[in-house]
């Protein structure tokens, strides 16, 4: 199976890409901001698409769009920048699946949930709290248009990637190298933490078995950013410099509005892929400490 696979340098779409390659798929990885030497460029506001496959000479079966502008706050205060990104851009994608009668896989997020009462499963009723999550479900709702879809919401993604951008990687990091730092870290916003691994592989098998419409991609774990924190750093003992102050979202001085209790129940990836094995917090500990990180 050819792949396109847009956000290809970011974390989510960097292993998507390789779980892909490793299962014998060819892909074609793009990025926007952040190149590789693995990945083209592609701006889906720009390029046309058929052009864009003609000069690379890709044919792709699927296209995956891992890429998103997550910046919760800056999507609160860019309005319109948050819309062309996320809303525009799935939009010209959507059309160039039809034409082409190929399926499209998005990823989405909890955010398009109040936070009220997560974790939540597919049936749970949407209500978005702010610019990002609006705006991802306007997206969602335009790939559902589509006969052949995959909209896969995730949460909190951490794992390995070349920026380190996710919170548990940088927290790490940290961690490892010992800077004098305080971080104020909100004890009251709860979500479901999941490995790109994890996810890259839950991908892999929906499109593998051809399967279509909404899942919640989650993991076993559930905990709020200082909580999370503070079971990492109970890994690093000899940590005497990162240290941790809770704090409750409304004193966050956050741009955007939080959902408290966010996150996804798994059950109906599960319930479709009963022996699958997920990662969970303490297992990527391990294994990157093992790795000497």
């Amino acid at each position: 199976m050819n792949i396109f696979v847009v956000g290809a340098s970011g974390l989510v779409g960097s292993h998507c890409t390789k779980v892909f390659q490793n299962n014998s798929w060819l892909t074609l990885g793009t990025h926007l901001n952040y190149p590789t030497s693995e990945t083209v460029y592609f701006d889906p506001l720009i390029d046309n698409l058929k052009d864009f496959f003609s000069v690379h000479n890709f044919a792709p079966d699927a296209i995956v769009h891992c890429a998103a502008l997550t910046n919760v706050d800056f999507c609160e205060n860019n309005v319109e920048t948050s819309h062309k990104a996320t809303v525009l851009s799935t939009a010209k994608i959507v059309e160039f699946c039809k034409e082409a009668e190929i399926p499209l896989t998005y990823i989405s997020t909890d955010y398009v949930f109040d936070g009220k009462q997560g974790p939540y499963s597919e049936d749970a009723s949407v209500n978005p709290l702010n610019v990002y999550g609006a705006h991802k479900l306007e997206a969602e709702r335009l790939v559902s248009s589509l006969k052949r879809n995959l909209i896969l919401r995730i949460t909190n993604v951490y794992g390995e990637e070349l920026r380190s951008k996710n919170f548990i990687a940088r927290l790490m990091e940290d961690l490892v190298q010992q800077p004098e730092k305080m971080l104020n870290l909100p004890y009251d916003q709860f979500a479901t933490p999941i490995y790109a691994g994890d996810i890259a592989n839950m991908v892999f098998l929906l499109l593998r078995d051809q399967k279509n419409g909404l899942y919640h991609l989650g993991s076993s774990d559930y905990y709020s950013r200082y909580h999370l924190a503070v079971k990492i750093s109970s890994y690093f003992e000899k940590n005497k410099s990162v240290k941790f102050n809770p704090v409750q979202t409304i004193n966050a001085n956050q741009a955007a509005v939080r959902p408290l209790n966010g996150g996804l129940l798994n059950n109906k990836f599960l319930n479709e892929y009963p022996n699958f094995s997920l990662t969970n917090v303490d297992s990527y500990i391990l294994k990157s400490l093992k790795n000497e990180l």
